[in-house]
């Protein structure tokens, strides 16, 4: 939808006109919608009150600052500083556009008493101590006025307005309403989904059930040379092996990380019927590894089980290590594995 956005223009009035034209139009061509009180004597209280609720109807507020200070209120202050300090006082964007060179002013368009210059000139270094822009003449006053606007809307988005055939009617914010809830409760749907195990999984070996690795190791002895490599097999639940791998896979793991904590798995489960062997009893034994087919078995079955999702070959420009994560369903099945339970109570 094209946003209008509305802009009180607030300046004294006889001595710019000519700046004032140049502003509105600028405006205009900006498509804003220029407001302002100069028209308005604002004697009393409730035409300031009127002054008030437009400035609050605006997005914008734009103050013109030349050589007169302007008409007096109630309490000494000149309409235009009230108007300034009430837009200032509610949080109202504010960009202000001072004369450059006041000295420079005809005297026509002048303060003519020491009062009147005084509080002009303690109200410009208020203005000067925010936002503000200076300009010499009214044909350069429209075009600063163009960017500085141009930027502050960018800056400080407003409300705006738009045209009321362009505002959903209630049928349609109806409609709208009902598809959020639909989209609200689909991804309701999708989030437990991503919980559960997939349908298909039924018939796939898990949890409990044992599966074979195939894997070697390296067997050195003080008395003879060279170092033996050795072949062996090992059983191993699929509870255990998720179990093992799991945690280096809360974040994005290589495949590398995975397989090294799988060559863990593989001695801490052999070690000690290794040592009982007699050819082994007296060797160090290290450099574990499993059968890279069984490797490629078990990432595959646990991703066909939903523990697991790949994430492919490049977490970096030169890394070409594949990489793996638990999907949230994975997650919830290693925190039951892996979560420590409580014992029985003791005296």
């Amino acid at each position: 939808m094209e946003k209008r956005y509305q802009v009180f223009v607030s300046s004294t009035y006889r001595d710019l006109e000519e700046e004032r034209q140049e502003v509105m139009h600028a405006l205009l061509e900006q498509g804003c919608i220029p407001s302002g009180m100069e028209l308005f004597p604002a004697a009393d209280e409730s035409q300031w009150e009127l002054i008030k609720r437009v400035i609050d109807d605006c997005d914008y507020y734009v103050l013109i600052l030349g050589g007169r200070y302007g008409s007096i209120g109630p309490d000494g202050i000149g309409y235009t500083e009230m108007e300034y300090d009430y837009a200032k006082g509610i949080g109202k964007p504010i960009v202000a556009f001072l004369h450059k060179d006041p000295g420079a002013i005809p005297a026509s368009k002048s303060e003519t008493t020491d009062e009147g210059r005084a509080k002009l000139d303690r109200f410009r270094k208020k203005v000067e101590s925010k936002l503000c822009k200076y300009w010499n003449n009214a044909s350069e006053l429209g075009g600063v006025v163009s960017r500085s606007l141009i930027n502050l809307i960018k800056t400080r988005p407003a409300v705006g307005w738009v045209r009321a055939s362009e505002v959903p009617d209630r049928g349609t914010a109806n409609e709208i309403l009902t598809l959020r809830r639909r989209i609200d409760e689909l991804q309701a749907v999708l989030s437990e989904a991503q919980t559960l195990s997939p349908k298909s999984s039924e018939s796939l070996a898990q949890g409990e059930d044992y599966y074979i690795i195939k894997f070697s190791f390296s067997a050195r002895s003080e008395f003879e040379f060279p170092t033996q490599r050795c072949h062996r097999k090992f059983r191993c639940t699929w509870n255990d092996i998720f179990a093992r791998v799991a945690p280096s896979m809360l974040h994005q793991a290589s495949e590398f990380d995975i397989n090294t904590a799988l060559n863990s798995l593989a001695k801490d489960v052999t070690i000690e019927d290794l040592q009982q062997e007699e050819d082994l009893e007296d060797c160090e034994l290290y450099d574990f590894s499993i059968d890279n087919n069984d490797f490629q078995t078990i990432m595959l079955q646990l991703r066909t089980l939903g523990l697991v999702i790949h994430h492919g070959n490049a977490k970096k420009s030169k890394d070409t290590r594949r990489y793996w994560s638990l999907t949230p369903y994975g997650d919830q099945v290693m925190t039951h594995l892996r979560a420590i339970r409580r014992g029985p109570t003791s005296q």
